[in-house]
């Protein structure tokens, strides 16, 4: 799967952090898919190396997406936790 891939994935997995977590985060939608799409990244690095999960050249593969998905709630909640979660 490449970088386009990686971002698409990004897009879709901070789309579900979202909903998984509702409420205004602080930086919008932009934020929030910007944050879904280095979730994507991170949760994939870490998957990667820590766990010892090869990344996948398949864009369907349940541990890719679970990964990623949850780099992206980690991190949608780090940044509501250091910037606040409600913007004006």
């Amino acid at each position: 799967m490449g970088i386009i891939g990686w971002i698409i994935l990004g897009l879709l997995a901070g789309g579900i952090a979202k909903v998984l977590l509702p409420g205004r985060d602080p930086g919008g939608l932009i934020g929030t898919t910007l944050i879904g799409i280095a979730g994507a990244f991170t949760g994939g690095w870490l998957s990667a190396k820590f766990l010892d999960r090869p990344i996948q050249n398949d864009f369907f593969d349940l541990a890719t997406w679970g990964s990623a998905i949850a780099g992206s709630f980690v991190l949608l909640v780090a940044c509501r936790l250091l910037f606040g979660n409600s913007r004006n």
